[in-house]
């Protein structure tokens, strides 16, 4: 049985470190493991994989695996992956949402700490050696604590769960918009469907995107809907950029008609410095580096082979995404 891995990223922490692969070998000697450095033999190799891991395969690379049956992606969002050629195929597709979300929920915690207690100004204002006490206290909005605060989380998934139980365990109302409201929530105080986004939005003090990337959350933070934040509200993106609509964004944040946004993604990464975005003072930029930890490739490993045992074994596989919703 053969596995293939085809990942590679600029970013080093992104490309899977040599000993996973080679821990493979090891513990799972009946595979016959393929661990390519690029992208370039991807075509030749996955002819007669078995399984794969990857998150970005094209359709004429799918139609040519002919054995095919399982693909594991180490992101938690597979968007690229969803070629018309994977959704009508039978290969099922797993996602590392566990191993992500609640390290990304850690960020977007720490995002709106850093928001409410004005911690980017406070850098700003260190940097010219300036006890800034009064101005920071005088400027709109004044730092706030996030106990009684309501958080508005859409998308409660891999990210939003591990957050809205971060969120509770601070005294902070949280609100979750899923795509089933139906089936509720233990955690958070009010669930609404995306029918009710407009209400959801427009209760948060702070809100944090969370959801995956489909045709129905493309750009879903438009110029309506950032209309329908509070004057004292922070929004924080930390699923994909193309959830927001960057030029309104850009306006709105010109306009101060909320209080200000922090992002882990954008729209065009790297942010092109070109970007207003990079100047604004109610804007906190940080690289993508929400799940970024020491302890993310064991992470993976863990997870992975637990899924790998059950594959083995002929039992139904965890973390298993719906091809046609996308996530």
């Amino acid at each position: 049985m053969k596995l293939l891995i085809a990942l590679y990223h600029r970013f080093d922490l992104w490309q899977m470190p040599a000993w996973f692969s080679e821990r493979l070998r090891r513990e799972f000697p009946q595979l016959d493991v393929v661990h390519l450095p690029d992208y370039d033999r991807v075509t030749e190799e996955i002819t007669d994989a078995d399984i794969a891991i990857s998150w970005s395969l094209r359709g004429e690379q799918i139609t040519a695996a002919r054995k095919l049956r399982w693909i594991h992606s180490t992101a938690a969002a597979v968007h690229q992956l969803m070629t018309p050629e994977l959704r009508t195929s039978d290969i099922v597709v797993t996602n590392a949402r566990d191993v992500h979300g609640p390290v990304v929920a850690e960020h977007a915690l720490a995002l709106a700490f850093a928001l409410a207690k004005r911690l980017p100004q406070a850098v700003e204002f260190q940097q010219q050696k300036h006890w800034a006490q009064h101005e920071l206290w005088n400027a709109q909005p004044r730092p706030r604590e996030l106990n009684g605060a309501t958080m508005t989380i859409v998308g409660l998934g891999g990210i939003g769960t591990p957050l809205a139980k971060l969120a509770k365990s601070l005294g902070m109302r949280v609100v979750g918009v899923r795509e089933h409201p139906e089936r509720g929530s233990e955690i958070a105080d009010s669930v609404y469907g995306f029918s009710e986004l407009d209400r959801a939005l427009s209760e948060g003090d702070f809100v944090v995107l969370a959801v995956p990337v489909t045709p129905k959350t493309h750009h879903l933070m438009n110029e309506a809907r950032l209309a329908q934040l509070k004057p004292g509200a922070y929004v924080i993106n930390v699923g994909r950029g193309v959830l927001i609509d960057e030029d309104a964004l850009v306006q709105a944040l010109s306009a101060r008609s909320f209080a200000g946004a922090a992002l882990d993604v954008t729209t065009h990464e790297p942010l092109p410095p070109e970007s207003a975005l990079w100047q604004m003072e109610n804007a906190f930029i940080t690289p993508h580096i929400a799940g970024l930890t020491e302890r993310m490739w064991e992470r993976h490993y863990a997870h992975y082979t637990e899924n790998l045992r059950r594959y083995l074994a002929g039992e139904p596989l965890l973390w298993v995404v719906d091809k046609e919703r996308g996530y």
